[in-house]
């Protein structure tokens, strides 16, 4: 079959890299672009591939690959099925956009989507969106196959959820995958684009421009914070690829020339011995790269960040999220302030080049002088790079279900909807209130990082000037002094840094779901 894998991003978190900095497209149409890669669709082009399909892929960042440039394509090409992959909420609207749009130029062909949002909200999506005929539910390496191969018998594929006339029906769910192995490694070649590494900015924030992209070795988090949604994608699962297997990628992300990556892990700090095998493999192979991960500071790993930077970790991003033990005892944290202190100096005494904190501010019952005492802490971290983000509620959340039992939220309502926590929840403080505190805490931040740690302060403005105006570098550090209009805006991408600009929560789902998300 001929297929169309296309990956609907929100045109708001993502930049063409600056004419400045070589951003001009070349003469066979690639274009350098400051975005996470289409890690979903890249995984699933060459599954596909391997079982006989051709297989077309789009990302919607590329400026030749829009809707009209999409819809044109599948019109001349006809594709058996076309398959769209969107994040959240917020590419909801333009995936539903773009489904009427190619319905429109080749109503025969079936549409079926995927990724963290419709997983969520199968049942709801095929009501809301007649142009959408089936949507895939979790994981996409085998369900996908599947579909394809069961084209006219949709109600034989289990996991997905699909229109027969009015009615809409549930398939049984397909089990997670277990064997993460047996699949080919992504194809990073087809797409003409050149993902630049950068922070998640409105300004062009580039770390570098060195070939960059993502890589995932497990899948999921066990743990229960309350405002993520991973544990319900993942039924509280963690798997992980091969020591073995994750080399042999790496390997030949190497020899491709890639400098940077950034593992878009939900928990790369799982696991001691395989974390262990995995950075000695990377140091026997001489692999040339940095990367970057994330994690929790609990996590019986850290005890490996002396092997990690010996295999060139050059940066950490950990989910700090609050100050004060009473905040994070109410996100479900499970985790101590001793507990972050020690993974963060730890971090920097092995000599990790840039450690990040995330953190949340407006939660329950938080009060404006733990918000402050965020920032103090903060203040107190050996942090490189930090951001405060209001805590914001998603459907697939406990917090999202704590919101249904309260009666602050109405599901058939607001299913497609996000909030930021301080907008609609009365035992939080006013989102005016959140925001002066938070531009107080920033100056505590700034002032108290100029003061104590003003060489390391330098270090990282230069790093940035490096690739960045310095008027571009004024508005970075200007803009958690903006005055910010109360209304609901889309969320950031998952798994990227930034320096403190207004975002919702992480939506750290990068699994490739069925016509998966990034």
């Amino acid at each position: 079959m001929n297929v169309f894998l296309v990956y609907v991003r929100d045109k708001d978190f993502y930049r063409l890299l600056p004419e400045e900095l070589g951003g001009k497209p070349t003469k066979d149409g690639r274009f350098k672009v400051m975005a996470f890669p289409p890690l979903g669709i890249e995984t699933l082009a060459p599954v596909l591939r391997q079982q006989g399909h051709t297989v077309r892929m789009f990302d919607t960042c590329h400026p030749q690959m829009k809707d009209e440039h999409i819809a044109d394509a599948v019109e001349q090409d006809k594709p058996d099925v076309v398959a769209l992959s969107f994040l959240s909420t917020t590419t909801y609207p333009g995936t539903k956009s773009l489904a009427e749009l190619l319905k429109s130029r080749v109503p025969e062909t079936p549409i079926i989507v995927g990724g963290v949002f419709a997983t969520m909200n199968a049942d709801r999506i095929l009501r809301d969106c007649p142009y959408i005929d089936a949507v895939g539910i979790g994981e996409g390496e085998e369900l996908l196959p599947d579909y394809l191969d069961h084209i006219d018998d949709p109600g034989s594929v289990a996991g997905v959820v699909w229109r027969d006339g009015d009615k809409v029906i549930r398939n049984a769910r397909r089990p997670i995958i277990r064997d993460l192995d047996k699949f080919p490694y992504p194809d990073r070649a087809t797409l003409p684009i050149d993902y630049i590494e950068s922070l998640p900015l409105d300004v062009p924030a580039v770390l570098s421009l060195e070939r960059f992209c993502t890589m995932q070795t497990s899948r999921g988090c066990p743990y229960t914070c309350i405002y993520c949604d991973i544990p319900a994608l993942t039924n509280g699962k963690w798997r992980h690829r091969s020591p073995e297997h994750v080399l042999g990628e790496m390997q030949q992300l190497n020899d491709l020339g890639y400098r940077s990556i950034y593992l878009t892990d939900d928990h790369f700090l799982m696991k001691r011995s395989r974390i262990h095998d995995i950075c000695q493999g990377m140091v026997d192979r001489k692999l040339e790269f940095k990367w970057g991960c994330e994690g929790r500071v609990d996590s019986v790993a850290v005890d490996q960040l002396a092997s990690m930077v010996k295999a060139n970790c050059n940066s950490l991003a950990f989910g700090v999220e609050s100050g004060t033990q009473k905040v994070l005892d109410r996100l479900s944290k499970n985790q101590t302030l001793e507990q972050i202190e020690h993974a963060v100096s730890e971090a920097k005494r092995q000599g990790i080049e840039r450690t990040h904190g995330f953190f949340l501010v407006g939660s329950p019952d938080e009060t404006e002088e733990e918000i402050l005492q965020s920032f103090r802490f903060a203040a107190r971290l050996k942090l490189d790079t930090f951001g405060f983000n209001r805590l914001c509620v998603y459907r697939g959340t406990p917090l999202w279900k704590e919101y249904l039992d309260r009666g602050i939220i109405d599901d058939e309502r607001d299913w497609d909807k996000w909030f930021k926590c301080s907008d609609i929840d009365p035992t939080i403080l006013p989102s005016e209130v959140v925001n002066r505190a938070r531009q107080k805490g920033y100056v505590i931040l700034f002032a108290r990082r100029l003061l104590f740690r003003p060489i390391k302060t330098f270090q990282l403005l230069r790093t940035l000037g490096r690739h960045m105006k310095k008027s571009d570098i004024l508005k970075l550090l200007a803009s958690p002094f903006r005055r910010r209009t109360l209304t609901r805006k889309p969320a950031l991408p998952a798994k990227m840094l930034d320096l403190g600009l207004e975002a919702p929560i992480r939506d750290n789902a990068d699994t490739p779901t069925a016509t998966p998300a990034t």
